[in-house]
């Protein structure tokens, strides 16, 4: 039953020894939430007896006619005086037991609260797929099927109202049409058994047929329960006696194999070496000579085997920075401003290494995991079989199991993407967000639109324990929240501490937890700058060379690759060294247009052209939308004046390999994009063969900037830096340099020297100078008071109102009464409403709304569920708190 007015931040979760014993006679309530959409409060269920039940445990509750998972809240020696005793159900079952601590309880209180968001959705963010289960509604039909059996089925359920089917020599004739529909999908069906759902998509209101049915006894109606990840268990064989002559010679043979392998191994191992059946190991088992017993197999990520890995000798700055952090006790922000090659990946490792002795684990936080295999691989080869990987691209199966590894308590790494911020690692000591800067990290849909960064730095708080951010090219919030704004006199490699009384990585009042609540930023924490100036050995920095496209272009070249680079990648060839080639952008060619009258092939259901995808040779040429996936075919007239005068404009990925194989035909490569990179597994295969040496070039997109370290590689190109700067984003400058001093960091790690060139047509850019410099301190000066002047991020906060919907002018007029309601309010500007850069994707109509305000002073923030009340059940509106994206 509903409990109406809860106060959610009163509710603390109790620690485990809070339990509820069923020895006691007294009946027992709980309060639970339930994952049911549009369900927001709490519910209260009887304990049954049978059942121990905590706080924080996760159960399966029946919900009107479905059966729920739900989380166990807190415990009640009487219900809701409003609630008739008898009207109140019990739970079903415990699906997992004692899973939310109290700290655990507060991160999640904290993310639903400053992002908006019902509790409910942060905690399905938090869980691994499955464990939160929905029931399923199914009809089947009653009695037997088959010849005949129609009939004798109907007359024999005649009773209770239906005789008049007995006496009928078709019986059908009584059913209505719909009843008739249904029934005879039924019939067709082997197990004569389907889904409500399905039933209701093929016969038109098919629920008036299925009570009828009902009401006659010819189908059942029941519940099947949810398909919840369970443990995986496979049967183990033991040897258990000592092998004599009572025994047949092929008896004997298999017990010696098993006392070979230590007297244990899986039975299908022990069948396929024996070449046996399981039959003769159960004539074994009745003898006594084995055990024959299913065990649980954990279904996790396995990686090659490695060599192990000892500690490395560390240089004088990584020394330094790694003697701050092991000093630290207690919560505290690091950020570690290593330059590219500096060693951060081996001071992360020497931190965590004492931890792990201590009995304390390690949450490690990387942009994208596919990306970095060179990562896990070096974490495993150091510390083995403690390092386990979190991410969205396992199996359920595999989420499920080292979801649970991580609360048995054992000391361990954890190495994840974004969602892994929610692991529950008990008795964390230290958490690393490596390439801090990198977008990865901030989820811009499905809601919470939470930053890893921020949920990050609250869950150290809450866990009491340092976090490390580490990059070569840190955001702008990170390097104003330490405060190295005003600290410009400091050099490089030089460490600091600071107090920073208001941080632009907001935290809000840890006793807030309702959504509507105005979160305060005043929060004071102790944080620290750590420099790593110089790479590895004193290896330089490559330099870069800027070249102009508008002289080459002047000059007679009409190559996508400029003179520079025609003769580095020649060189490359000819000295059998390594390079890569970085384009913004995958495909064949960014659009494709009629060189008669200039239409331009778009998607029908986004407000985008669509691009040429080459497969392979004397396949179809391919058009594909990088939204929607809509893809067809390439015409062969256009489809405006019928003009067969179509040209490609643009260059992606492919249209650049296509080049390389035409200028240069002994030249190797491989293309490393988001289309050759689908399956899994597929990113390390390819960077395995690059680091094997089977190709001289690595051609890609943002994939090459994140996170690999490749000492052959001597010469990174940029084909066209233009089409990263030139973007409707007050961010588009930032990216851009992250992204270039990132991929030019990639040149030069080993013991040759490296050589970057950058394409470009505007070489008077401020980012471009920064980027031939390696100047950071610079470029962020001088972005910083462009975001000071205009009050954006990190001096200003934003929240992005984003809305959607199948109807251009609905989604319009909502956006518009939205604006209106909100410009009531003068503490705080409101830019819009404005369609967004792309109107239309996948079909959906989109609009935005900014609201701009300064962090120091929290205006009163508008009633979101007010908001939300404005906005019609086809217009979807998502409330993105301190957007990264707002294309």
């Amino acid at each position: 039953m509903y409990i109406n007015d809860i106060n959610l931040s009163s509710l603390v979760v109790s620690e485990p020894s809070e339990s509820y014993h069923s020895g006691e006679t007294v009946n027992r309530w709980v309060e639970v939430l339930v994952d049911c959409p549009g369900s927001t409060g709490l519910f209260t269920y009887r304990l049954p007896a049978q059942l121990e039940i905590k706080p924080g445990d996760i159960l399966s509750v029946p919900f009107g006619a479905q059966q729920l998972g739900a989380i166990a809240i807190r415990l009640l020696a009487q219900p809701n005086i409003d609630l008739p005793p008898e009207k109140i159900r019990e739970v079903e079952d415990i699906v997992s037991v004692g899973f939310f601590p109290s700290a655990y309880w507060e991160l999640l209180n904290r993310v639903a609260a400053y992002y908006y968001t019902p509790l409910i959705q942060v905690i399905r963010v938090a869980l691994p797929p499955g464990l939160l289960g929905r029931s399923q509604r199914r009809i089947r039909l009653v009695g037997g099927r088959g010849a005949g059996g129609t009939s004798a089925t109907l007359r024999g359920r005649g009773a209770g109202g239906s005789g008049y089917l007995l006496g009928s020599a078709d019986p059908l004739a009584f059913l209505t049409p719909t009843a008739r529909q249904v029934w005879e999908l039924l019939q067709g069906q082997p197990a004569g058994d389907y889904s409500f759902v399905y039933l209701q998509q093929k016969v038109k209101s098919a629920y008036r047929g299925i009570r009828e049915l009902l009401r006659f006894g010819l189908v059942e109606s029941y519940l099947e329960p949810p398909r919840l990840n369970r443990p995986k268990l496979q049967k183990a064989v033991t040897l258990t006696g000592t092998i004599d002559q009572e025994l047949t010679t092929r008896q004997r043979e298999i017990l010696e194999v098993l006392r070979r392998q230590g007297g244990e191994l899986w039975q299908n191992e022990l069948l396929q070496i024996c070449n046996a059946s399981s039959s003769i190991l159960k004539t074994l088992a009745q003898k006594g000579y084995i055990v024959v017993e299913e065990r649980e197999v954990l279904r996790t990520e396995q990686g090659p085997a490695l060599v192990g890995d000892g500690a490395k000798s560390l240089t004088t700055d990584q020394a330094s920075a790694l003697a701050t952090i092991q000093t630290l006790d207690g919560f505290a922000q690091v950020l570690l401003h290593g330059v590219t090659g500096s060693g951060k990946t081996e001071v992360y490792l020497q931190a965590i290494a004492p931890l792990l002795n201590q009995g304390k684990s390690a949450l490690v936080l990387v942009p994208e995991i596919g990306l970095t295999p060179q990562l896990t691989d070096r974490f495993r080869a150091r510390f083995g079989n403690k390092v386990s990987v979190y991410h969205s691209a396992l199996s359920d199966g595999e989420r499920y199991d080292t979801w649970r590894q991580m609360l048995t308590g054992e000391p361990q790494v954890v190495i994840g993407t974004r969602s892994a911020v929610f692991a529950p690692l008990p008795n964390l000591g230290l958490i690393i967000l490596d390439e801090e800067h990198d977008s990865s990290f901030k989820q811009d849909s499905p809601i919470p639109t939470y930053h890893a960064r921020t949920v990050a730095l609250w869950r150290a708080e809450l866990e009491n324990c340092p976090l490390v951010l580490g990059s070569a090219t840190p955001s702008l919030e990170t390097w104003v929240s330490v405060g190295r704004q005003g600290a410009g006199g400091r050099g490089q490699g030089a460490g600091g501490e600071f107090i920073t009384p208001n941080s632009s990585l907001l935290t809000p009042n840890s006793s807030l937890l309702t959504p509507n609540s105005s979160l305060s930023t005043q929060h004071s924490f102790r944080t620290h700058y750590l420099s790593l100036p110089e790479r590895i050995n004193s290896r330089p920095l490559p330099p870069v060379e800027i070249v102009d496209m508008r002289q080459e272009l002047q000059q007679g070249n009409r190559s996508i690759f400029s003179r520079s680079l025609q003769a580095a990648l020649q060189e490359l060839q000819e000295r059998k060294q390594q390079g890569i080639l970085f384009i913004h952008r995958r495909g064949h060619s960014t659009f494709v247009s009629c060189r008669s009258c200039g239409y331009v092939l778009e998607c029908p259901h986004c407000d985008v052209s669509l691009a040429y995808h080459h497969t392979e040779e004397k396949a179809p040429e391919l058009l594909r939308c990088h939204y929607c996936n809509y893809a067809r075919s390439h015409p062969k007239f256009c489809p405006d004046c019928s003009s067969p005068y179509l040209k490609f404009f643009g260059s992606g990925t492919q249209r650049v390999t296509q080049e390389l194989a035409r200028q240069f035909r002994d030249l190797k490569f491989i293309r490393f994009d988001s289309d050759t990179t689908r399956n899994k597994g597929s990113h390390r295969t390819l960077l395995t063969q690059f680091a094997n040496g089977e190709a001289h070039l690595l051609v890609g997109t943002q994939m090459l900037t994140k996170g690999l370290d490749l000492p052959q590689v001597t010469l990174v190109g940029v084909v066209a830096a233009d089409g990263l700067l030139n973007l409707s984003d007050y961010r588009a400058s930032e990216r851009a340099f992250q992204t270039l001093t990132q991929v030019a960091g990639r040149a030069g790690r080993g013991e040759d020297p490296g050589r970057v060139i950058v394409q470009t047509y505007t070489t008077e850019h401020q980012v471009i100078a920064a980027v031939r410099s390696h100047d950071y301190q610079s470029f962020s000066q001088a972005e910083l008071e462009q975001r000071q002047a205009l009050n954006y991020p990190p001096y200003g906060r934003l929240i992005l109102l984003r809305l959607s919907s199948l109807d251009p002018i609905q989604v319009q007029n909502t956006a518009q009464i939205i604006a209106t309601a909100l410009s009531t309010e003068e503490e705080f500007e409101i830019l819009g409403p404005a369609p967004a850069s792309i109107l239309r994707v996948a079909n959906r109509y989109r609009w935005q709304i900014l609201i701009k305000f300064a962090p120091d002073a929290l205006p009163r923030l508008p009633d979101w569920e007010e908001v939300r009340s404005l906005c019609p059940s086809s217009v979807s509106l998502t409330i993105d708190v301190d957007p990264l994206n707002i294309m």
